[in-house]
């Protein structure tokens, strides 16, 4: 039989991989920009970039 320490020291061990593996799955959800939120800045297609009514970027 195990001893109570073993057994709570892989428990910990285990706990710390598992919340290192949920914080990475957590950001893989989201990696990358939408197009949407990645073309936001140009304004809308066929339309001068001046014509969307905000200030140009410099």
């Amino acid at each position: 039989m195990a001893s109570n320490t073993k057994s709570t020291t892989v428990k910990r061990k285990n706990k710390h991989e598992k919340a290192g593996r949920r914080r990475k799955n957590r950001l893989a959800k989201k990696s990358t920009p939408s197009t949407a939120e990645l073309f936001a800045g140009l304004g809308e297609p066929g339309k001068a970039v001046g014509a969307s009514g905000a200030p140009a970027k410099r």
